[in-house]
């Protein structure tokens, strides 16, 4: 059914907004909308070819249109229409799933998260879950052995997209454009280290961020690590 593959693609974006990594890319069905497409162009270029201008006479004597009239052939138009609706669709499916990944990505980076780190370590687990959702089902074997859930291109627009963000950042080196837009309600904050972050400076002096260990230290000077997912705030 025409749109079935596009579908797919419209579901896993609309499951990309609750999840806090990307699932590995949909490389299949990618390509099977592509391929949709491409038939469905072909069809609507066989429908018009006796329409085709440049011959106006064919080898019998009978006179060939050189344009289509709906009106003259509504099976014919009602045909280009159905074609010319879905490859739209499919366009458009295609266009929502890549920026619903794009702009998780570049969340990822305005938050400071290392992107390629993040997703090799939930490779294995967001494999599971496209399994488990059947929306990814189809290119879990072809990336069991990818060390990243991003395609190639991914990878290299994020790695663009970080210079950019860090050449802008530059700029403005006293202002932190990465930080959080709400004020803080405490300046100093309990939280539990959930993996190793090694040494950090602080204002009050250096400390060392080990798994499982807890600290009381300044928002400020943590709030980054937060948002990596080095440390959690308690409550």
């Amino acid at each position: 059914m025409y749109g079935e593959q596009g579908n797919k693609l419209v579901i896993d974006a609309k499951r990309i907004h609750n999840l806090p990594h990307l699932p590995p890319y949909a490389t299949t069905t990618v390509r099977a909308v592509v391929k949709e497409v491409r038939e469905l162009e072909r069809d609507a270029n066989a429908l018009l070819a006796p329409y085709a201008t440049g011959s106006s006479q064919a080898s019998d004597g009978t006179q060939i249109k050189s344009s289509f009239n709906p009106a003259d052939d509504p099976a014919t138009a009602c045909a280009l229409m159905v074609n010319h609706l879905s490859m739209r669709r499919n366009k458009r499916c295609l266009l929502a799933y890549h920026k619903t990944r794009t702009d998780k990505l570049e969340e990822m980076c305005w938050a400071g998260i290392d992107v390629t780190e993040i997703q090799q370590s939930n490779l294995g687990q967001s494999s599971q879950a496209s399994g488990a959702g059947g929306a990814g089902q189809q290119q879990n074997a072809a990336g069991a052995a990818a060390t990243s859930s991003l395609s190639a291109e991914e990878e290299q627009y994020v790695h663009q997209y970080s210079n950019l963000l860090a050449a802008l950042k530059g700029q403005w080196t006293d202002v932190d454009l990465a930080g959080s837009l709400e004020p803080p309600r405490d300046i100093f904050i309990d939280v539990r280290v959930l993996r190793d972050a090694g040494e950090i400076q602080t204002e009050y002096g250096s400390i060392t961020l080990t798994k499982n260990s807890q600290f009381y230290v300044r928002q400020g000077d943590v709030e980054r690590l937060i948002q990596q997912g080095y440390l959690q705030r308690l409550s």
